[in-house]
């Protein structure tokens, strides 16, 4: 029987990233499991897990994965670290054009390696099938409520990268107090919608429909989760259909301004298009009657849809200002800004947790495709590039920016 290698590369991007596609546990499992397949893990001083917990499990560390037959990693790999004729797997960030990354597909396409791009890992329907997105939901969430404290003064949360993991996340979500009023409003589902859910189910406040929140008070915290049609309608006032919403978007204008004046708190977890209609724009949040005073911009689409997400923010100074008067960035404690809490790269915050959570999927989504049977070809769909340097026929749009021209 022949012996498969895969390799734990180790985590190259700057600033660093803490997170490990599998953990040790995790490792062994999987050499059990696949008598023919085992793990090597490239020695790394700054992984959420030590060298020393993959050899207790009996994992074989490495200087270089260099013979490794598939290497798996998880942000995009330095150039300088590709290995040629080898079958890859992280977060290319490619699919998009992404400018900063164009370098990455071109070496990937000259060193003819294989590159299956986790975003594209798609079952039978269509659907993700992997990703950090609960996490992100998990942590956002959780600093959206650390946000609302110290703008508003009324209580004092550690910052989740303090917590040694999501228990004592959730011991010190116990300090959450709101006014009687409170209104918040989540956009968008998916695993980052539900992952946000998982920290709301855990705070004293209750779920009313979008259409209550609009038009009735209480006298105890309320929260909605919106759905497109609370937030977009057709511009010539037809119903609201999501099919032509996804293939026509430029048919329906953004009615989220309506909530502005009515909640206190915006919880955006969607996904946005760019040819999708712009959610807030500064006049929307210039409103005279504004409630709304903290964003957590977990989606981080910057100068997208929502104004007042100027800029990503980091975890080590995870809130600024907006001042919907001017446009600009400002205090987040002054009178009348906006404070906003838009990390982009929130699952680092708990990066135990998230690394376990996200190789529990890849253990049990993408393994079986990639080591046995893959009846729906999902391997193949998700591989932008093919071992004789090539992109797939899936990528071909892609071939001007692999070449370096970009849009």
């Amino acid at each position: 029987m022949k012996t498969t290698t895969i390799g734990i590369i180790k985590e190259g991007k700057v600033p660093p990233d803490f997170r490990v596609a599998l953990t040790p546990k995790q490792c062994r499992a999987i050499e059990i499991v696949y008598p023919d397949v085992k793990i090597q893990v490239q020695r790394s001083p700054i992984r959420t897990f030590s060298d020393e917990e993959y050899a207790a499990e009996g994992i074989m560390l490495v200087d270089s994965i260099k013979e490794c037959d598939i290497i798996i990693g998880v942000k995009e790999v330095n150039v300088s670290d590709l290995v040629p004729n080898k079958i890859f797997l992280f977060f290319s960030h490619t699919i998009k054009k992404q400018a900063y990354n164009q370098q990455i597909l071109r070496a990937v396409l000259d060193n003819k390696i294989r590159l299956i791009d986790y975003e594209v890992i798609k079952d039978k329907n269509n659907k993700r099938l992997i990703g950090f997105g609960r996490y992100a939901g998990i942590v956002g969430t959780y600093n959206g409520f650390l946000t609302w404290g110290l703008k508003h003064d009324s209580y004092k949360m550690n910052p989740a990268n303090q917590c040694a993991n999501r228990i004592e996340v959730e011991k010190e979500l116990k300090k959450v107090s709101f006014p009687s009023n409170f209104k918040c409003i989540l956009t968008g589902f998916g695993r980052v919608g539900h992952g946000a859910r998982e920290i709301m189910d855990l705070l004293p406040i209750k779920e009313v429909t979008p259409d209550e929140i609009l038009s009735m008070e209480f006298n105890e915290p309320v929260f909605a989760h919106l759905e497109l049609e609370d937030y977009y309608a057709s511009i010539d006032g037809r119903m609201f259909d999501k099919k032509e919403f996804y293939s026509n978007p430029e048919k329906y204008k953004s009615i989220l301004s309506r909530f502005v004046s009515k909640v206190d708190m915006y919880i955006p977890c969607h996904f946005w298009s760019n040819k999708s209609p712009i959610i807030l724009s500064q006049d929307d949040l210039n409103q005279p009657n504004r409630k709304l005073s903290v964003v957590a911009d977990i989606s981080c689409d910057i100068a997208g849809p929502i104004a007042c997400t100027l800029r990503p923010s980091k975890i080590n100074d995870p809130i600024f200002g907006y001042d919907p008067l001017t446009g600009n960035e400002v205090n987040f404690k002054e009178m009348g800004a906006i404070a906003v809490m838009a990390v982009d790269n929130l699952p680092c915050e708990l990066p135990k947790d998230a690394s376990e959570d996200f190789g529990n999927e890849l253990i049990k989504h993408v393994l079986p495709a990639l080591l046995r049977e893959d009846p729906y070809a999902i391997m193949e769909r998700a591989s932008e590039t093919n071992s004789s340097g090539e992109l797939t026929e899936g990528f071909s749009y892609l071939q001007e920016y692999a070449d370096g021209i970009l849009d």
